[in-house]
């Protein structure tokens, strides 16, 4: 528990129990009806983020919460591991949770396989078939749908009625009556078959079992309970692929001392080393030495930052140049990283959970169902039919609208949309994820690794009068070549692809801050700033100088090379733009989209970008919590967002957003944290992910609709008491089969540029 603002608290419960979004908005409408309480209730992290009032005990809370059905506890603060020692793995965590799930659902298919086949094929109609049905369908319907048995209970007892009401009602219903039809009807005569005829004449029921309906569609919804279920699991790996970023261990100097201890033992005031290579392990102040360091990953910025004595560096960027020491100023929770983990937390924690289309039908499909059979009850009896008729025709409008098809209406969309998806390079993480595919109208773009490669390249070389291009590269890249600085790197790789092999220097030197000296080939080379030509007493041309302040203006390294007393010639590098990026940003525009171009790097670098890709509005400069900030003021003008990033520092902007694609050349916490993966880090995969995402869930959508028409059809039958088997069955078997064939059709899909 933390104190937030005089006279409030704050607390993170962890929930469990729910089996949907409805419930989740159950328990946050619970909470806030308490007297200075406000909650946030996330249903895919499990996670209950409370603000109340410091007088209200948090027992008072958790009670709130059992009281409505579900469990609430604090979390369990991290255990600290001993050397040598370890526990279960996250995924070994994951696995035991979802081992009961699992268990109940190979129950199920195994047990209602033969159960369907023996219904639906005249042929297996052996002669005691229907009481090896029963036996094969009584552990399915009692331990395999138990879940939907004990949450429609829980509904229930509070006035709710979900699909878990619906499962639970149909099955049972389907289930009890063939009991009655076996034990004290005629349907356990041996040598009963179902007669296959379309005759609408009114029956006893007593001859009919359901048996296969009861199996099957608790097959079906626990296979998509199972599925769902995997996918929610990974829901905080975001926070986890993020705080593993960190160094796990550290050189700490002490009393001239070098010591090796974990990450977690530093305090402020420790210094430690930091080799190149190396993660620097926490927020500090560099007291020794000079390096350049990669802070891309956190920070968006392409081009690695030069650091020398007295410079901040952050925790987890990457040493990629020399020896630092460093004097930790912050800590543990205090670091730049752990406020990260904690923005895309608040981000998942604080965006409204998208209730399923399913769940929502049912809420008015069920008490409309029960109703209905309720008042076929009343009515027979009334007309003086009898209890047997009266109650054959009131369980037949239960039976009839037991939820076959809509067991498969969004599993089997899903499944065939994800298929064609994946095949194209996008991954879509779950079924709450398309609804808000249709309402996005703003498109925010991450620069760095979305629209341009994240890499540093060399671009363009400018040579002065009478010097040779090819020259240039193989001495300048030559000595590059022997330099660790990323950008050495990208002229010596961009030589090397020109040229081909490159010669190896007589003689190295690099001069930290300014560049590297060094002969090559018998000539004395310099390659860096134009402040180290200048120490050599050498100026740049006038076409040079102009070549270099056009190329910074437009946010580029500009990198002068001079040889035997000359200056030769001025290299650009900088992070290159895709080439399938501008086409991508028209697709997105024809898709009713506004882009914005979000960096962390300066503005001039934006904007050159966005005017070569063909985006107007750009905002720079920005840090990872400004990212948050800028998607929640788009979103507090009305617009619905989606986000495209690839990095660390785009993680929790990604988890805020309406809608989070990550490129699936990214890091993990990006990828987790989006709600849509572009495995091809081709940015024209974000439109057709946004195409595909739309035309899925209209698939979604009128599966569910002819998933319930069909039933809804027969009920009239159902309640006149003239529902035979055949009607029963060729009614769920229509509509399953109508909703599988609408959703193959989603393997037609085409890309744009296909």
């Amino acid at each position: 528990m933390t104190t937030t603002t005089p006279g409030t608290a704050q607390v993170e419960l962890a929930i469990g129990g729910m089996t949907c979004a409805s419930c989740a908005a159950r328990i946050e409408k619970k909470l806030n009806r308490m007297d200075g309480v406000e909650a946030t209730v996330n249903y895919a992290t499990e996670k209950a983020k409370v603000t109340f009032s410091a007088d209200i005990p948090v027992a008072d809370l958790i009670a709130t919460v059992e009281a409505t059905g579900y469990t609430a506890a604090e979390p369990e603060p991290p255990k600290a591991e001993t050397p040598g020692e370890s526990g279960p793995s996250d995924e070994e965590k994951a696995d035991e949770e979802l081992r009961p799930l699992r268990q109940r659902l190979v129950t199920a298919v195994a047990l209602a396989v033969p159960v369907i086949a023996m219904a639906m094929v005249p042929a297996l109609q052996i002669e005691y078939w229907q009481w090896l049905s029963l036996t094969l369908a009584a552990p399915v319907v009692t331990y395999a749908a138990w879940p939907f048995h004990r949450a429609a209970w829980t509904n229930a007892r509070h006035g709710a009625a979900t699909m878990d009401t619906l499962i639970s009602v149909g099955t049972i219903a389907a289930f009890l009556w063939s009991l009655w039809a076996l034990f004290f009807g005629t349907a356990g005569t041996p040598g009963m078959t179902h007669p296959f005829e379309f005759t609408i004449a009114r029956t006893d029921g007593a001859g009919n079992i359901y048996l296969e309906a009861a199996a099957g569609v608790t097959a079906f919804i626990l296979a998509g309970r199972y599925f769902e279920a995997r996918s929610k699991r990974k829901a905080g790996a975001a926070l986890k692929a993020l705080m593993q970023l960190g160094a796990k261990e550290v050189t700490v100097l002490k009393g001239g001392r070098e010591v090796t201890v974990p990450t977690a033992e530093l305090q402020v005031g420790d210094r430690f080393l930091v080799r190149p290579g190396e993660k620097i392990a926490t927020d500090g102040t560099v007291v020794e030495g000079s390096s350049a360091v990669d802070a891309s990953m956190l920070t968006g910025e392409s081009v690695p930052v030069e650091v020398g004595v007295g410079d901040s560096v952050t925790g987890a960027t990457l040493n990629a140049g020399g020896r630092l020491v460093v004097e930790a100023t912050r800590v543990g929770a205090d670091t730049q990283l752990a406020r990260m983990a904690k923005l895309v937390e608040d981000a998942q924690n604080g965006k409204a959970a998208a209730q399923r289309l399913a769940d929502r039908i049912s809420a008015v499909f069920v008490p409309i169902v029960i109703a209905l059979s309720l008042g076929t009850l009343g009515f027979w009896l009334g007309t003086g039919e009898g209890l047997t008729a009266a109650f054959t025709a009131a369980v037949a409008v239960l039976i009839i609208a037991c939820p076959c098809a809509l067991g498969l209406a969004t599993p089997t969309a899903l499944m065939v949309g994800t298929g064609r998806g994946a095949q194209l390079g996008i991954l879509i993480k779950g079924p709450e994820v398309l609804e808000t595919t249709r309402k996005v109208d703003t498109i925010v773009l991450d620069k760095t690794g979305t629209v341009t490669t994240g890499r540093m390249t060399l671009l363009k070389v400018h040579t002065a009068a009478g010097t040779d291009e090819t020259d240039v590269l193989r001495l300048a890249g030559a000595l590059e070549h022997s330099s660790e600085h990323p950008i050495a790197q990208a002229v010596a790789t961009g030589a090397a692809a020109k040229v081909g092999t490159l010669p190896v220097p007589e003689d190295f030197a690099n001069i930290p801050g300014l560049g590297v000296q060094g002969v090559v080939d018998g000539h004395a080379v310099l390659v860096g700033r134009e402040k180290l030509l200048e120490e050599w007493a050498m100026s740049l041309p006038a076409s040079l100088k102009a070549a270099k302040d056009a190329a910074e203006k437009a946010g580029k390294t500009a990198i002068a090379v001079a040889w035997d007393g000359e200056a030769r010639a001025v290299l650009e590098v900088a992070d290159a733009v895709k080439e399938t990026s501008a086409e991508a940003i028209r697709r997105l525009r024809a898709l009713g989209l506004t882009p914005i171009l979000l960096t962390g790097d300066n503005q001039a670098v934006a904007e050159a970008v966005a005017a070569e890709v063909g985006i107007d509005e750009v905002i720079a400069e920005v840090m990872p919590q400004d990212k948050v900030d800028v998607v929640k003021k788009l979103q507090g003008e009305g617009r619905s967002v989606a986000m495209v990033g690839d990095g660390v520092n785009d993680a929790a902007a990604l988890a805020q957003a309406d809608l989070g694609l990550a490129m699936g050349t990214g890091t993990d916490a990006a990828i987790e944290a989006g709600d849509l993966t572009l495995v091809r880090g081709d940015l024209r995969a974000a439109a057709d992910a946004i195409r595909l995402s739309r035309k899925t869930l209209g698939t979604i959508r009128s599966n569910l609709f002819w998933a319930f028409a069909y039933n809804v059809a027969a009920l009239p039958l159902a309640a006149a008491g003239l529902l035979n088997p055949m009607i029963a069955g060729a009614a769920m078997a229509f509509s399953s089969v109508f909703v599988v064939g609408n959703s193959l059709r989603l393997r037609g899909f085409q890309a744009a540029d296909q």
